[in-house]
């Protein structure tokens, strides 16, 4: 219940900051708009098992701190960046960095992937299952130990205890044996 009146806030929120109002009367036309969209696509915005009430609670709590350290990565990435382009820095250690994937969830390993990509001066090279291990292709990998530890952050923030059903994560492992 909780996950579907975040669905429905959020669509609220996203059409009254397109109408740039948050009159009362636009709020209530959003919410029924929201609820509408929700009950209609019901089976395509929430998967089978619904993610527990604490785990959409920390993803809401610890939104604006995600986010923020995403935005100083990637300004800190496109400054690393440019100053190889420019000529301020001479390009002396890039390289791959194994990343170990431990206990972490196939949608934390996903996550995580898809953030250390976003910010310029890394790139996701491969995922090895059978190792358990992420590679990493960055553009200074002079301190694996210090890349390894900010991949790191982000798996502490996006994942919140056992919030994927086992179901979904056993599954994965008989797909890969067969």
């Amino acid at each position: 219940m909780m996950y579907f009146a975040m669905v429905v806030t959020s669509l609220t929120a996203i059409y009254c900051l397109t109408l740039a109002s948050f009159a009362w009367e636009d709020i209530v036309l959003g919410t029924i708009l929201g609820g509408a969209l929700v009950a209609t696509y019901r089976k395509s915005i929430f998967p089978e098992a619904a993610p527990e009430a604490g785990y959409v609670l920390h993803i809401v709590l610890f939104m604006p701190r995600f986010l923020w350290m995403l935005l100083v990565d990637v300004i800190k990435g496109t400054w690393i960046v440019a100053s190889y382009v420019i000529g301020v820095r001479k390009l002396d250690h890039p390289g791959i960095v194994k990343i170990p994937l431990t206990n972490h969830s196939l949608v934390g390993v996903g996550m995580v992937g898809l953030l250390v990509t976003l910010s310029p001066g890394s790139f996701l090279v491969d995922i090895d299952w059978d190792d358990r291990s992420m590679l990493v292709h960055y553009i200074d990998a002079s301190d694996p130990d210090k890349l390894r530890w900010e991949a790191e952050r982000y798996y502490k923030l996006w994942e919140y205890g056992s919030h994927i059903p086992a179901h979904r994560e056993t599954k994965r492992d008989d797909e890969e044996s067969n």
